[in-house]
């Protein structure tokens, strides 16, 4: 119901309502503002005055200010020296603007007075009372309002008027006082009131027990201030002025900078409670301090921030290491799918290969090329879960584990975390450490590691997690599945080459304080090195035969006054001393009773000559050279198969009877085992026995049945680049494992023939001089 329309200047307010009867000063500084009051000034002094939507935007436009507002008088206007208006308005009646008149210059609007709705006398009389009850008793709780106002509001006796001046004194969110002004039903606006201020005064009781609360905390920090301050004081007087008191001090401030959870800083000051009061000569004193020093030590919330960026990473790998093309592949797929995911949840790498190939400092360099602190952990030897979980603090001695102590020397929440050795892991009555390694390495399970030391979780759920290893086998299974495997088999003469000129040379020439013109080594000179004076899978022997050629220029140079020195293959064998080793171990001439076999060892892959002699006796089979027990069983099997198919090999079906069989592998020193030789011991038997040789350029590796079958084998790239070192040119391998040609380096495989094979006859077709039908 409306009526009465006008037209008036309109100014708008921000974070603010004038309500009908209220006097309130306004200070103006808006061009347009200015010019409504102006123009307000020169007319009867009546101004229409409207809230903004947003008390952010500085000139709103019609749709930013609420339809609905206060028409009020300009009592008094005064001009401030920094160019603001002040002025005294006084609310008049509501309105509602009906059309937006002019909106350049200032904004001239079209007013309706909007009439009031009166309900029944007796229940407005109730509703006012009730509403003059509830405002006292806010009075009473809030500081804000004082009871000279509360006296002024009880002497209003109009409903209506009432409502707008309680109004006027409450600190509502301005949504509610526009929706009160917009409430043309008194007896509505007033029971929207009550229930406000009923709201209002709930949110200031809550205040006033959270204050209450505060002051005693205060209190009692102050009391504990005081009490530690006379503490100070009686030491001091009793020539303990450095007591226990300072020390406990420094661990409270140190406690309070770590920026431990607050579950883990509860129990800190439980501790350094009990360590306050426990007497210094105490043994226990001595526990809960170390304690307390791991707890202030462990890297809570610190971490670095990840730089991911593929092509960065690949240029440092690069860097770092030469070839290893599929595990640098592997190692980038990795970082990607972090970088996506954000998350480093996922596989554990498991960084699989013989000593010296490069495997710890691959580590170091994802470390680099992610911007993350490196820390290692030797797991070699470890026999005690203690080593792992730590041990409880009830014991004398007692630390945490190498977790926890990797994390401290880490002092980051995200380092890469390298776990050496984690094949070397053995187990006895003290625990199995593999098994506590379970909880460490599932992604699903290490956000709560806890270590018996520490006793409460430590979050791992961050920490990138690489594991070396030299054999997988010796990994035990559930925590084998826990991780995905990067095989690196070892190098090829061509990579070592690079490797030695591009990394090692200039690494030992710096050690050894020689420049880079001081010593130069040719490449065919560094060949022969590899060749003659190394045979490994790695490069950590080629390493110490350059710090001796490095050491050996360096005498030269200063006993000599020699500037530089130039290594040659002729010149090579004065500095070092005669060849170590024989390049190429493959026999010289073809050989009956001989052949070469491949075999895979910790340290890469080896050649491995098996002999076979026969003479009279009564069939006794020996066999020497330190071997396990699969590989006597694949020599029964082959010796088996043999006499079982005599007559087509052209072989005394009464062998067995009338010769003794010897089957030696050289080195007896070193232990020996697994299946793959057994068609190595069968070709060498059918050689021995029927008088045919094996071709000296042949090596063969693979399981034999008691039906000749050939079953495939592992480790065929390790194998086959030890084949290649040794000047092998032909490999025979089983059928089943051409698909691991693959993974042998392009350079190796075009100088190698690999025949592949099912059954041993076609096995002694390949291997053997001659033919089977040949009398022997």
């Amino acid at each position: 119901m409306t009526n009465k329309t006008i037209q008036l200047s309109l100014l708008p307010l921000r974070g603010l309502l004038v309500f009908p009867s209220m006097v309130i000063h306004l200070d103006v500084g808006r061009e347009k503002s200015i010019q409504a009051l102006e123009k307000a000034m020169m007319g009867d002094q009546t101004i229409f005055l409207a809230a903004q939507k947003k008390v952010s935007v500085d000139d709103p436009d019609p749709e930013g200010i609420y339809g609905i507002g206060t028409v009020a008088t300009v009592k008094q206007m005064l001009k401030l020296p920094n160019g603001t208006i002040r002025v005294l308005v006084e609310g008049l009646y509501r309105g509602e603007i009906v059309q937006f008149i002019e909106e350049e210059e200032q904004f001239i609007v079209e007013i309706d007075e909007i009439v009031e709705e009166r309900g029944d006398k007796n229940e407005e009389e109730a509703l006012m009372r009730s509403l003059l009850n509830q405002f006292e008793q806010y009075v009473k709780v809030s500081k804000k309002i004082n009871h000279e106002t509360l006296a002024i509001v009880s002497d209003i006796e109009e409903a209506s008027h009432l409502a707008d001046i309680v109004i006027s004194h409450l600190s509502l969110k301005l949504k509610d006082k526009q929706e009160l002004l917009e409430t043309a039903n008194v007896k509505k606006r007033i029971q929207r009131l009550i229930k406000l201020i009923s709201n209002e005064k709930k949110v200031l009781d809550l205040e006033k027990k959270i204050g209450q609360r505060v002051k005693n905390s205060m209190e009692k920090t102050q009391k504990e201030y005081y009490l530690r301050e006379q503490l100070k004081a009686i030491q001091k007087e009793l020539g303990e002025k450095d007591g226990k008191t300072g020390e406990v001090d420094q661990i409270r401030e140190k406690i309070e900078q770590s920026e431990m959870p607050n579950r883990i800083l509860e129990v800190a000051l439980k501790e350094l409670d009990r360590y306050e009061k426990v007497p210094q000569s105490s043994a226990e004193s001595s526990v809960i301090r170390n304690y307390l020093d791991w707890l202030v030590a462990l890297p809570w919330t610190e971490k670095t921030q990840d730089t991911i960026e593929i092509d960065h990473a690949h240029k440092i790998l690069d860097e770092d290491h030469y070839g290893l093309e599929k595990v640098k592949e592997r190692v980038l797929e990795y970082l990607a799918v972090q970088k996506l995911t954000n998350s480093i949840k996922g596989p554990i790498l498991c960084i699989v290969g013989p000593p010296g190939v490069g495997k710890t400092s691959l580590a170091k360099s994802i470390a680099r090329a992610i911007n993350r602190n490196f820390v290692r952990a030797s797991l070699g030897g470890i026999r005690d879960e203690a080593e792992i979980r730590g041990h409880r603090r009830t014991y004398i001695g007692a630390m945490p584990g190498r977790i926890i102590q990797g994390m401290k020397k880490a002092k980051t929440t995200n380092p890469v975390f390298l776990l050496d050795e984690i094949d070397k892991m053995s187990n006895d009555f003290r625990g199995d450490p593999s098994s506590a390694m379970l909880e460490v390495l599932d992604p699903e399970q290490n956000g709560n590691f806890s270590d018996h030391y520490i006793e409460e979780t430590y979050d791992l759920s961050n920490v990138l997690f690489v594991a070396t290893a030299n054999y997988v086998n010796n990994i035990p299974g559930p925590l084998l599945d826990r991780m995905e495997l990067i095989s690196i088999a070892g190098y090829t003469e061509i990579e070592k080459l690079h490797i030695a000129k591009e990394h090692l040379l200039g690494k030992q020439l710096k050690e050894n304080g020689l420049k880079k013109g001081n010593l130069q080594v040719r490449d065919d000179a560094l060949l022969k090195l590899i060749r003659t004076y190394t045979r490994e899978a790695g490069v950590r022997g080629l390493e110490r035969q350059i710090a001796r050629l490095c050491r050996k220029a360096a005498k030269i140079i200063v006993s000599e006054d020699k500037k530089k020195v130039i290594v040659t293959t002729k010149n090579i064998e004065d500095l070092l001393g005669k060849s170590v080793f024989r390049y190429g171990q493959v026999e010289q001439e073809d050989q009956i009773g001989t052949a070469t076999g491949l075999a895979y060892t910790a340290a890469g892959g080896d050649i491995l000559s098996i002999e076979v002699s026969h003479y009279p006796g009564k069939g006794k089979l020996t066999l020497t050279g330190k071997l396990g027990d699969v590989m006597k069983e694949s020599a029964q099997a082959a010796f088996s198969y043999i006499r079982s198919r005599s007559k087509e090999l052209n072989i005394n079906p009464s062998f067995h009877e009338t010769y003794d069989i010897h089957i030696h592998v050289p080195e007896g020193a070193t232990p020996k085992d697994g299946p793959s030789a057994g068609i190595t011991m069968a070709t060498a038997l059918v050689s021995a026995l029927s008088g045919r040789a094996v071709k000296k350029e042949v090596g063969m590796t693979g399981e034999i049945t008691l039906r000749g079958r050939v079953l495939p084998i592992g480790g065929l790239k390790e194998k086959s680049l030890s084949a290649h070192r040794a000047g092998i040119t032909t490999i025979i391998i089983p059928e089943q494992n051409a698909k691991d040609i693959d993974d042998i380096p392009a350079s190796v495989r075009e100088d190698l023939t690999f025949i592949k094979v099912n059954h041993l006859d076609q096995v002694l077709k390949h291997a053997l001089v001659g033919d089977s039908h040949e009398s022997k």
